[in-house]
């Protein structure tokens, strides 16, 4: 079962990427990366891990927009992927990245200062 859970996130994962990218139309939505999809035990929920490029709020703006279009996101899903369920969309904000460069700056500073 757990082989079969990764390759469905996976597959949506992707799908959900070619979506923002060429089908919402949302003016709201902004420079979006899908960093991961977590599909609940029972494959009925699917929380969409994103990252959203630009300042605070605009991605305030891009998450609702995408939050707004969930139900679309998920009839599109319907179309494109053969599950016998399509999971509800759940989108969340990831700034994993964001910290991860901002850990890496302080280590450069750290390090600027033990050389200088």
């Amino acid at each position: 079962m757990r082989y079969r859970r990764l390759r469905i996130q996976d597959l949506l994962r992707e799908e959900i990427s070619l979506i923002i990218q060429r089908d919402l139309r949302d003016p709201g939505v902004g420079f979006v990366t899908i960093l991961d999809v977590k599909v609940s035990e029972d494959l009925k929920i699917a929380k969409v891990m994103c990252s959203i490029y630009g300042s605070d709020e605009e991605k305030k703006k891009t998450l609702l927009a995408l939050k707004r279009s969930r139900g679309y996101v998920k009839f599109l899903l319907g179309q494109r992927v053969k599950l016998k369920y399509i999971p509800d969309v759940n989108f969340v904000l990831d700034d994993v990245y964001e910290k991860a460069l901002r850990i890496e700056e302080i280590l450069k500073r750290e390090a600027d200062v033990r050389k200088g």
